[in-house]
């Protein structure tokens, strides 16, 4: 990173205690202290690269990796003052030196260089702060010889009358071909380590693209699939709310029908009571029996309305009816829109326990089910699939194919579910024999902590709330057995990876005062 990028865009220097603001820009905390100070006074705040303007006073937060970047960066900057080293003989004018010479105890430039002694005892190196270091600083002469023995550096003389006396000295060029020779296989060694540890990085990298474009996909069959859902679902309703508009406009024709019945009996009704109305009026006996006897004149026993007949009714069962159809045809399509959107059908697979495995304090029910801890013993007799320790398999085992079980440990205080090989020891009473304790068994667990384990290898889970239900998915010849959290929320709790190489059996272990159960 240059140097510009680590300079603070107020004070132009390096950046000290740096702080960012909500903008994402930095700043020395003394120099955004100084400004935020004046725009109090003018009663604004904002930032001073972006303007961004900020209603209260902004909080600084500490940029911890942007300091150690400006900490490391300066560990590594000479200060050019000091280490800068010009040539001897450019007595005019500084010019930095490319070379100093050991032996004449001078430095060149490139100019002045072409001109010096090219001899063995003329030693160039890169130039230094000083040549003193390079001397012997008992006899003040440059250093010539490497002692390996002391891993020292020294003059002839040190050799001869010194405490390396008697120590085979290596001139330094050859010392430093020979030291390089030593340093080549762990160049070599770290230079396959670095490609390893690249190609680690290539993978990771690789697995993440492949993550991310699986995703992707599994997204887009989500999508398609529950695009087929709900049409299916409309084709439902549909069918639902028509046959619920065929009985309403059925049941307002009928309606129609009546009221027009009823209309003209109240029409015929009105028709006869003033007729009856103007007989009254009548005051002449004889015109009025006359008039009487002469006319057509209604009893008012015609028909009565309520003979016209009873209107219908939206048939309420019958609606219910179609809907219990549509959505039973729905069900009963599910899996043939998930395989056809080609999702796995996660199908329970019926789990039942064998008692002949069970431990005698543990109690089974009578659908083979639950297992529950007695403090008595069931005194059953002994057999080869009968544990020690408090466990119980299942009946059935599982060589090939996919299978799906679910767990309630609601009821258990310590517990460990999982899946064992047929060859897990039984007759051990103690951890050797648990579920996860082994390499013949995959389990995960709750023991004070809640966590997964397989060959004594324990690795802690952590989980918001107490876990009730747990779904276990086992794909034999992928050798993937996964568990789940099924209660909301569900989510993945773990998988573990192997070859299996014999028949896997459900299995549980339960402590004193416990009950699991295998879910129907």
């Amino acid at each position: 990173m240059a140097s510009a990028e680590l300079n603070c865009s107020i004070c132009l220097s390096l950046y000290t205690d740096p702080v960012s603001l909500r903008c994402g820009h930095n700043f020395c905390r003394s120099c955004i202290v100084s400004v935020l100070d004046a725009q109090e006074a003018a009663g604004g705040y904002s930032c001073p690269d972006c303007r961004a303007e900020y209603p209260e006073r902004p909080a600084l937060e500490k940029n911890r990796k942007l300091r150690n970047i400006v900490e490391r960066f300066s560990s590594t900057q000479p200060d050019m003052e000091e280490t800068r080293i010009f040539c001897t003989y450019c007595t005019k004018s500084p010019v930095p030196a490319v070379k100093s010479c050991l032996q004449c105890e001078a430095s060149f430039c490139g100019k002045h260089l072409s001109r010096h002694i090219k001899s063995p005892e003329h030693n160039l190196v890169d130039p230094n702060v000083t040549l003193e270091e390079r001397k012997c600083s008992t006899h003040k002469e440059v250093l010539k010889y490497y002692c390996p023995i002391d891993a020292a550096f020294i003059y002839a003389s040190c050799w001869a009358d010194g405490d390396h006396k008697g120590h085979d000295l290596e001139p330094l060029n050859m010392a430093l071909e020979k030291k390089k020779k030593e340093l080549k296989p762990v160049f070599e060694t770290m230079k396959s380590k670095r490609k390893e540890v690249e190609e680690r990085v290539q993978n990771l990298k690789d697995h993440g693209t492949e993550q991310g474009q699986k995703s992707a996909r599994l997204g887009n069959k989500v999508a398609f699939l529950f695009t087929d859902l709900r049409k299916k679902l409309d084709d439902v309703e549909r069918r639902i709310q028509g046959e619920i508009c065929r009985q309403r406009n059925q049941v307002l024709r009928s309606v129609s029908d009546l009221v027009e019945q009823v209309d003209l009996q109240v029409d015929k009704l009105t028709k006869d009571m003033n007729h009856l109305a103007g007989l009254c009026n009548i005051t002449d006996p004889l015109t009025f029996l006359q008039d009487v006897n002469a006319g057509d004149i209604s009893d008012g026993s015609c028909e009565a309305i309520g003979d016209v007949g009873h209107p219908p009714c939206v048939d309420e069962g019958l609606v219910s009816q179609i809907l219990h159809r549509g959505l039973g045809n729905f069900a009963d399509n599910l899996i043939d829109t998930k395989i056809k959107r080609q999702f796995s059908v996660l199908e329970k697979t019926d789990i039942l326990l064998d008692i002949d495995t069970a431990h005698n304090n543990i109690i089974i029910s009578q659908d083979l089910r639950s297992a529950s801890y007695s403090a008595t013993s069931q005194n059953r007799p002994d057999g080869p699939k009968r544990f020690k320790s408090c466990q119980v398999l299942s009946s059935r085992s599982f060589s090939s194919g996919r299978h799906y079980w679910e767990v309630d440990v609601s009821q258990a205080k310590n517990w460990i579910i999982g899946v064992a090989e047929e060859s897990l020891e039984r007759k051990v009473n103690g951890n050797d024999s648990y579920i996860g304790y082994n390499e013949k068994s995959w389990g995960l667990m709750f023991i004070k902590t809640f966590g997964f384990r397989h060959n004594k290898i324990y690795t802690r889970l952590a989980s918001a709330s107490p876990v009730r239900v747990v779904g276990i998915y086992l794909d034999y010849e992928a050798g993937r057995l996964s568990f789940y959290q099924v209660c909301d929320p569900i989510r993945h709790l773990h998988t573990f990876t192997a070859s299996f190489t014999e028949p896997l059996y459900a299995a549980l272990y339960l402590s004193e005062g416990s009950i699991i159960r295998i879910m129907e």
